[in-house]
């Protein structure tokens, strides 16, 4: 019942630190030049980013958190084709060194006096602010969850707690229906509901069960994919495969105990229905953090308000955001997109340090490996206006075995080793070297 408890408090903020950084609870008062809050991915780069800049003693990292997470990869764990352990690290391990680790959680942000609160009666002052605190998990806005993940059969890649279940219940998978959902809310790496299905009907084929299950996908969603070109092979795919899609279709009910999921037409309100399950892969619905949205940073939906191109606060300046928590009208994200866009903050911020006008603008770079197979990927790349942008000289709308070799094996270690330092600004200057190549 313990991970239930976490579950229902669950900010998936992937933590992070260093052997050689500070560490301790926050003293009464403390000022940094740069104050950043939440260590995960976006966090812990642009706090490496900020170090560079400004030196490590005028940086500072809010995070409770003592485990730092690489999340994509559970995707893969989900399936069984990778080891949890492999997703997480010591926050102390990737926490720039010299940055100091405030080992607390943000309360409260007071932008008008450029404070942040601590839930342990800390106050922090900064000169710059770096809002890095991802999204919010609500599995409890499913009546019958978090609480149904303590029987059999259900399981969910969004949480360490829980993303073992999944690989559980596929591995104990007989007969019936395997039922994949996707929520009717903002969702962090978009791909990631269908993901699992396309790997979970590889696995029942390679163990000769695939004719005893009926593959179900059930998104809120009116579309498959949001991008044309990648979601007419993505339908190819189903066609191909077998898979049963249903647009519009939102889990609001799971009734465990009795392995049935209820779902909402949210194109005829009022009309809902039963579906028997031999494993149910849950996505939860997401929304902004209580600190970000109870604040005056937020927009109107509760989202951090920056500018679509800086990243830079709408309305104030010495804000800035990155990630999950932002309005940024990209359709997930995904560390090559923090990746992208801590390129184009830092650039930012060094401007704006200088007086001078930011001059790199983030178009809006969105990067989805849809996992299609244990052994294919389709590399989803595209910006702002839903055009692909494509790093590579080949067609990426095809299923690949080297785009599933970069996700499962090359883009572990550029996380880790690259952009958790820093030292990477994603696939930009590889996608113009690769088709200046081929004019």
């Amino acid at each position: 019942m313990a991970a239930l408890h976490h579950l229902r408090q669950y900010h998936p903020l992937g933590i992070a630190v260093s052997k050689l950084h500070t560490s301790s609870h926050a003293s009464a008062k403390q000022h940094y030049k740069m104050l950043v809050l939440g260590g995960g991915s976006g966090g812990i780069t642009m706090s490496a980013r900020m170090k560079r800049l400004m030196g490590a003693e005028n940086v500072a990292v809010v995070e409770p958190s003592e485990v730092h997470y690489y999340q994509p990869l559970w995707t893969l764990v989900g399936a069984g084709a990778k080891s949890v352990a492999l997703s997480s690290r010591p926050t102390a391990s990737v926490i720039p060194s010299g940055v100091k680790w405030v080992k607390s959680k943000v309360q409260e942000v007071n932008p008008d006096k450029n404070t942040v609160y601590t839930d342990d009666g800390s106050q922090i002052s900064y000169e710059y602010l770096i809002v890095a605190l991802g999204l919010q998990l609500h599995y409890e806005k499913i009546k019958g969850l978090p609480e149904g993940f303590e029987h059999p059969k259900i399981g969910s890649n969004y949480s360490f707690e829980t993303v073992e279940k999944t690989w559980k219940a596929l591995q104990n998978f007989k007969e019936g229906n395997a039922v994949f959902t996707f929520p009717n809310t903002p969702v962090k790496c978009a791909g990631a509901p269908q993901k699992i299905m396309y790997l979970s009907d590889a696995f029942l084929r390679k163990t000769g069960r695939r004719a005893q299950a009926k593959v179900i996908y059930n998104t809120s969603l009116p579309v498959l994919f949001g991008i044309k070109k990648y979601a007419d092979s993505l339908w190819d795919i189903v066609k191909r495969r077998d898979l049963q899609v249903n647009l519009r279709q939102n889990l609001i009910e799971v009734r465990a105990d009795k392995k049935e999921a209820v779902f909402e037409n949210l194109d005829k309100p009022g009309e809902t229905k039963v579906i028997e399950y031999e494993m149910l892969h849950v996505t939860p619905p997401m929304g902004p953090t209580l600190v970000i949205k109870g604040s005056a940073l937020a927009d109107e939906a509760g989202w951090l308000d920056v500018d679509k191109e800086t990243l830079q606060h709408k309305r104030y300046p010495n804000v800035f955001g990155i990630g999950d928590c932002t309005n940024l009208p990209t359709l997930n994200i995904c560390f090559l997109i923090l990746a992208a866009q801590s390129a184009v903050l830092h650039r930012t911020i060094s401007k704006i340090l200088k007086n001078e006008k930011p001059d790199k603008k983030y178009d809006g770079y969105t990067s989805c490996p849809l996992v299609t197979s244990y052994s294919t990927v389709i590399l989803a790349e595209f910006d702002y206006n839903g055009e692909p942008l494509e790093t590579f000289p080949i067609n990426q709308a095809k299923e690949s075995r080297i785009m599933y070799h970069m996700k499962a094996d090359v883009m572990p270690q550029l996380y880790w080793h690259g952009l958790l330092r820093g030292l990477w600004g994603g696939p930009g200057p590889y996608r113009k070297l690769f088709h200046l190549g081929m004019k």
